[in-house]
Order: C-alpha cells, then structure tokens, then sequence
C-alpha cells in the first residue's frame, strides 16, 4: 500500500509544506553570509549546498545490478484513488496522475523498497500540462513525509525542494535547460545518482546539478504532479529502473 495525497488551492484536504520561496543556496565555490532560515531549534537541520561542477568533473554515475523496476503492469505498491481533484490511475505499462483543479498538487508515493544509495530513472510523459506546472519524482519519501523533489516543469526548467519537518526549502531554484522539452506532448527521461549526501541529477542523459545534503538518508520513491494554473494537467510515468551504485 502506498501513499497518496492532494492539495488544491481552496480546501487544504492535508496538512502538506507550503512551496519553497526561491532563494539559492550558497555555492560551494564562494563563501556567502550565514542565513538564518529557520528559528533555532534543539536539533540542528543542516543546510544543503549547491555544487558547482568542473570541466574535469566526472559526473556520469556508475551503475551495477537492478534493484528494483516497475513497469506499471500492477498497481502493487502505488494507491490509485479519484476524487474531484483528481486521479492517479494505472494504464497500459504506465502510470497517470491527472489533476483536474486549479493549482492542485497531487503526489503518490510507495512505502517500500527502501534505498540508501541508488540511481533511479524513470520515463515522464506530459500530454496536458503548460507554462509552470510541474511533475516529477520524489526521493528518500520517509514515513514522517520527509522527501526530496525533483522537479521539471512544462515550459522546460529543473528544480529541486526538500521538504523536511513540513518545511519546503529549494537547494535548487528553477532553472532552464535545453535537456528539457517544452510543453506538451513530450518525453523525457529523469535520473538521479544518489550516494551519502551527494545527490546529482540528469535529464535526458544530460547533466543538470549536484546538491549536497545530509538530512534525509534513506527511504522510498514517489511520483507527483502540480497544477500552476486553471487549466488541467495529464503526466504519466513509465520504465521505472532502480540500480545499486559504483563509487
């Protein structure tokens, strides 16, 4: 049994973290001001950093065996449900999380395997969706619904948040890329190497950014969809593929 929750802008149905505001993080490369983001609490919640990568970086990851796939030819592990809102619904090998309200936001996610480190990839089909509205994956979903989400929105930029505690910060504000097709339909292929507090993300087999974090250490992968705007949005996901790494 998975998890599944909504969000629309009039009736908040769960208590899910607000959006991120878009404020980048320092680079490891130039040394910023400490900013306080948060009240001082009795646990220490590190902050993540931004990587700025090199011509002689060796960013491509090293994968070996399979540690998981799905094909979506069942709907084990994932909760399909429609409301008003919405739909997460199984298709032929795919699954399509539809949203029919404005700026909902809907995402599912699988209780178990859990990973530590992994590389994941997975296909994402936009056939409805425009301008900022966004789909993506979620990574290291705990039970306490602490995640990372990697994001890719229809007019073709990439972002990351953390949501920790119910709160929503982005390592990784929007950014464009000519990896990303605009609009809809298309196609792309999201992947994610994810060693320690080393996380670094691709699309379309091109490289996009690390981020280094150390919070959230291990848990399950999900999928989401969000609306921006009044209009509906359609994404379906298929060929999920979890490998182990080689460092």
């Amino acid at each position: 049994m998975g998890f599944i929750f909504f969000m629309t802008a009039c009736v908040p149905i769960s208590p899910l973290p607000p959006l991120p505001t878009n404020t980048p993080l320092p680079s490891t490369k130039t040394p910023t001001p400490t900013v306080i983001w948060f009240p001082p609490t009795a646990t220490h919640t590190p902050f993540p950093t931004q990587v700025v990568s090199t011509p002689t970086m060796d960013l491509r990851p090293g994968t070996g065996k399979i540690l998981f796939t799905d094909d979506f030819s069942d709907a084990s592990g994932w909760t399909l449900i429609t409301t008003a809102a919405g739909s997460v619904a199984l298709g032929k090998n795919e699954l399509s999380i539809v949203i029919n309200q404005s700026k909902a936001y809907i995402y599912s996610a699988r209780e178990e395997p859990i990973f530590i480190d992994f590389y994941i990839e997975i296909i994402a089909n936009p056939s409805l969706c425009r301008g900022m509205d966004e789909y993506g994956l979620l990574l290291r979903v705990t039970p306490n619904l602490d995640y990372y989400r990697f994001g890719l929105s229809c007019d073709g930029e990439a972002r990351l948040d953390r949501i920790y505690r119910s709160q929503a910060i982005s390592p990784q504000i929007w950014m464009p890329s000519s990896a990303i097709p605009p609009g809809a339909p298309s196609t792309s292929r999201l992947a994610v190497w994810v060693v320690g507090d080393d996380l670094r993300f691709f699309v379309n087999d091109e490289y996009l950014f690390t981020v280094r974090d150390p919070l959230i250490t291990s848990g399950s992968v999900g999928l989401y969809a969000r609306s921006s705007g009044d209009m509906p949005v359609t994404i379906s996901f298929s060929d999920l593929v979890v490998q182990e790494v080689v460092r």
